[in-house]
């Protein structure tokens, strides 16, 4: 057995772009090789700004020989009458290479079909090296490309060498101009020249000794140990940043912390500016205190060595002073103009082509917090959280919001605080965003709920009036985050409205554009989806939840107390009794949709059972009503006995129509109340 080491070499690819295509490479090389029938051992991965590299450790030297089983036409064509050999038949061996001694005949799925077996000998591994990887590295894709010269080769940044060895031997792969060696790069001011792998284990070393520390791993522990003592130096901590650290890990090849500072007098500007612009234009680490103040120092990493290290501090001092500088300008400019007197450059920002401005979008955030504040139970918060709605897109025409983006909102909340603002309008106002993404913390106060929802439902209506839904992975506007922010703060508030109602509230406030009801049920379905993720998250079994969110219940507090309580039901023995039932009657009440009763047409046995029926149904609504469910799936279960006894007294489809008919309609009425909890029939009852 031999070692691979595939190793392609780049000018400078994006930090954001190393991960995804280290881990596409990797999974093609091993994917293939396995296509190929060969076995391999542990596979390790080395990435830096300029390379990308694989080693395969203990890759066998020849394929495996391959018996396979090749199945031809089935034997009623493959001969004649006569057991003579038809032109299908010797058309299947002419194509095998196989003559009539070969084929032997075997069943597949209830007839007999000829087969003949063929023997393929394994190919060396190194004979299969050179195509295998040429073909992996022409598919390796990245989320921009360009075009790489005259070639068809399209890259995220041109290749500049390639390194393919088995063994020691360099297997022959050509990629454009390209040809694979053994020779790599090291560090591009420190080393000295071109670096001699000798065998794919020497890889890691040898560029080591080059200033180059390929894996990734041992990289980031040696950034984040040196960012750790130069803050234990200076009295100071660092809070970890985990996205920061992995870019500024696939920045660098060979990294040197080093610790700058910056003038007090920033302080005065609000930290969460300060910490943007350190963390997200120039990639540093804010140093604070024991107690989580921000202090006027800051960690960057350097990619080289220690040599002139005072002169690489004052220029990224001055840098970051010229940006701080202009932070505390804009800060202090927006101080002098109120939010309100925004309001009206808010026209002037498009909010989508067809929905209007910012402006238009402001008013209907008004409207639709005072509908959202009288639905949710919040009338006694109505004036600050129409306040809030008001003032929630000002800061976006702030200069500090345009030239630091991400900081819309948390700004507002600090410009409105300034002003003398409510401060639950303040903190509603950053919090309108929330959540930003997955995991992030959702609105605290009252009116940061009611304009964060209504901020949410106004722009899922928007675009899906527009037919602007998202379809696989696409989803330009983000809508199913948007979308799943709106189930998490109904679920966490215990809103138990419907979503149509929640959705006519919100449609509300455009006027030229309407969701029909194809679309707005796209929309309900599109909650219901993000739900759905949410409660598999919580480990419920899928039958679970999709017989629940098969249901007409839209109300996303119930439909996660209906999941509890059926997940938690499937436990009991009374289970059975619930699904049988149901089957039973769901069985044939399809077949008497739309029947009507007919009670002076009822039996005796019709008469027992529409009886039993109207006491389970004033039970059965009174528990659902309530949410105990659990009580309701329990009822269910009992009325068993009264479903098997009906269907032992009766024949169901009773040639009389009128009969039949009465039976059908109370089926249907029963398989009603199933229903309350879901569609039980996507419950998979062997589970």
């Amino acid at each position: 057995m031999q070692d691979l080491l595939l190793e392609l070499g780049f000018e400078e690819l994006p930090a954001r772009f190393i991960a995804g295509a280290l881990k596409q490479l990797s999974e093609a090389v091993t994917t293939r090789l396995t296509q190929e029938r060969l076995s391999f051992g542990q596979v390790r991965e080395f990435s830096t700004p300029r390379r990308l590299a694989v080693l395969v450790e203990g890759l066998q030297e020849q394929q495996e020989d391959l018996v396979e089983e090749v199945k031809g036409p089935p034997l009623r064509i493959a001969r004649d009458e006569q057991g003579n050999l038809t032109k299908a038949g010797l058309g299947f061996l002419r194509s095998q290479n196989a003559e009539e001694k070969d084929m032997f005949v075997k069943p597949f799925q209830g007839a007999e079909y000829i087969y003949v077996r063929r023997e393929v000998r394994g190919q060396k591994t190194f004979d299969l090296l050179k195509p295998l990887l040429e073909e992996v590295i022409a598919h390796l894709s990245f989320p921009k490309n360009m075009r790489w010269g005259d070639y068809d080769l399209r890259y995220a940044r041109p290749l500049r060498w390639i390194v393919a060895l088995y063994g020691r031997e360099v297997v022959p792969v050509e990629v454009g101009p390209l040809k694979a060696g053994s020779i790599s790069w090291g560090h591009r001011q420190l080393s000295s020249g071109p670096v001699a792998i000798a065998e794919p284990q020497a890889y890691a070393a040898s560029l080591k000794k080059h200033y180059v520390l390929a894996d990734l791993q041992e990289r980031r522990a040696a950034v984040w140990q040196q960012i750790q003592e130069l803050a234990k130096g200076e009295g100071a901590v660092v809070h970890e940043d985990e996205r920061l650290l992995q870019e500024v890990v696939n920045l660098v090849e060979y990294p040197t912390a080093f610790r700058g500072r910056f003038a007090p007098e920033f302080l005065a500007v609000p930290a969460e500016v300060l910490i943007t612009s350190m963390k997200e234009h120039q990639r540093y680490f804010p140093l604070h205190s024991a107690d989580g103040t921000l202090l006027p120092g800051f960690i960057g990493v350097r990619n080289g060595a220690d040599n002139h290290l005072d002169l690489v501090i004052k220029g990224n001092e001055k840098v970051l002073a010229a940006r701080l500088a202009d932070a505390k300008f804009f800060y202090d400019e927006d101080l002098k103009v109120k939010l309100d007197d925004l309001l009206p450059r808010l026209e002037q920002v498009v909010f989508q082509d067809k929905l209007g401005t910012m402006g238009d979008k402001v008013r209907r955030l008004e409207r639709l917090t005072a509908l959202l504040a009288e639905l949710l139970g919040h009338g006694d918060r109505l004036q600050t959280a129409l306040r809030t709605a008001r003032l929630a897109k000002c800061d976006l025409v702030t200069q500090m919001v345009y030239e630091f983006p991400e900081l819309q909102g948390t700004m507002g909340e600090r410009y409105a605080l300034a002003q003398g603002e409510d401060p639950a309008v303040a903190a509603g106002i950053r919090e309108h965003y929330m959540p930003r993404f997955a995991g992030d913390a959702l609105p605290e106060t009252v009116e940061g709920t009611l304009v964060s929802l209504a901020d949410k439902l106004d722009t899922l209506v928007g675009y899906f009036a527009l037919g602007k839904i998202p379809t696989g992975s696409q989803d330009p506007f983000a809508l199913r985050r948007q979308a799943q922010g709106v189930v998490q703060m109904l679920r966490r508030g215990g809103y138990d409205l419907p979503l149509r109602k929640l959705i006519a509230a919100a449609e509300q406030g455009y006027s030229d554009v309407n969701l029909d009801e194809d679309k707005t049920q796209a929309l309900v379905d599109f909650f219901l989806a993000r739900l759905r993720v949410i409660l598999l998250e919580q480990e419920y079994s899928y039958d679970t939840v999709d017989a629940v969110l098969a249901g007409r219940d839209e109300r996303i507090p119930s439909l996660e107390k209906k999941v509890q309580a059926l997940a938690g039901f499937r436990q009991e023995e009374a289970f059975a009794n619930l699904l049988t039932g149901f089957e039973r009657v769901a069985n044939l009440a399809a077949k008497g949709r739309g029947a009507q009763l007919a009670p002076q047409a009822f039996q005796p046995a019709d008469m027992e059972f529409h009886g039993a029926l109207q006491e389970l149904e004033q039970v059965c609504l009174s528990l659902a009503e309530q949410g105990e469910y659990s009580l309701l799936l329990h009822r269910l279960a009992e009325f068993r006995g009264q479903v098997d006894r009906f269907f032992d007294q009766v024949l169901i489809m009773d040639q009389d129509p009128t009969v039949r008919g009465n039976r059908l309609a109370l089926l249907n009425q029963a398989l009603r109340l199933y229903q309350l909890c879901g569609d039980l029939s996507l419950v998979v009852a062997n589970k």
